[in-house]
């Protein structure tokens, strides 16, 4: 069924009292259990401004707990407080270190490595192909120019892991720097909606200074690149990556909402090109 705004408003509405079961939506809505579940992962996979946790998942006692997820209070400490602004401050990579971040999770629920490698193939290591895969609802993508579509994990192509998630109608949210020099990328990537017939991929434009992606609730990558020419008198002799994975769900539901809050304000995609394709070429 499809849902329309009057309904969606109507759910967000009622969630934002207080947490409501999936049960308690179907009776608002008059509608059985399973339209209502579909409404709501609607919701959370379009806009962020609901989420939800299943409690005493796989028992048949298992209860799914729908919240509102309150977009304008994004920091629950200072510490994210103040890490928030920076990101909105700044829209190079150079700007802002992933490891700022890093720093605050619990070690348990962490890990971390370096290694030189090349933009367009990465290391086994990183296992970007196994975590993508193991998405059962959404990806989100922190990215700068959409060199994904490009990348190779070994012999896999991630564009083409991309594609079989939106197969398994996995929502792929994208915010990256759009301009004349990755149009290419953007088309790319748009054409998976074209392959599958739906609009599953969503790519806004917002500079921002992170290259990560979060899975689901579940686990967030981050990359850092340290270049040689931005650090000449530290001794770095060649290009460094950075890598980072948290599991800590405090972090990982913090990291959300900066996505929610920067993809937003975000120009779509469509509109961000239609208007790089006035400028006129001078010969």
């Amino acid at each position: 069924m499809v849902l329309d705004k009057k309904t969606s408003e109507k759910i967000k509405a009622f969630v934002k009292i207080k947490p409501r079961t999936i049960q308690e939506i179907a009776l608002l809505l008059n509608k059985n259990w399973r339209t209502a579940n579909s409404y709501v992962e609607k919701i959370t996979k379009e806009t962020g401004e609901i989420a939800y946790r299943v409690f005493r998942g796989g028992t048949p006692g298992a209860v799914k707990i729908v919240y509102w997820n309150n977009l304008d209070e994004v920091h629950s400490s200072k510490a994210q407080e103040r890490l928030f602004k920076q990101i909105e401050l700044s829209q190079n990579k150079e700007d802002f270190s992933p490891f700022d971040i890093y720093q605050y999770v619990d070690e348990k629920k962490k890990n971390s490595f370096l290694e030189d490698q090349t933009e367009e193939n990465i290391n086994v290591k990183q296992d970007l192909v196994g975590t993508l895969r193991s998405a059962q609802e959404q990806v989100l993508f922190f990215s700068g120019n959409l060199t994904w579509v490009n990348i190779k994990q070994g012999k896999i192509k991630l564009i083409d892991v991309l594609t079989e998630l939106a197969e398994s109608n996995i929502s792929l949210k994208f915010i990256a720097n759009i301009d004349i020099t990755n149009i290419d990328n953007v088309k790319k990537l748009n054409q998976i909606n074209n392959m599958i017939g739906r609009d599953i991929v969503e790519i806004r434009h917002c500079k921002q200074p992170l290259r990560a992606f979060i899975v689901d609730n579940k686990v967030i990558k981050m990359k850092e690149i340290k270049d040689p020419k931005d650090y000449k008198d530290s001794g770095l002799k060649k290009i460094t990556y950075i890598f980072y994975e948290i599991k800590e769900l405090e972090w990982v539901e913090w990291m959300q909402k900066v996505f929610w809050n920067l993809f937003r304000i975000g120009i779509p995609a469509s509109k961000r090109i239609k208007e790089l394709k006035t400028i006129k070429r001078i010969n």
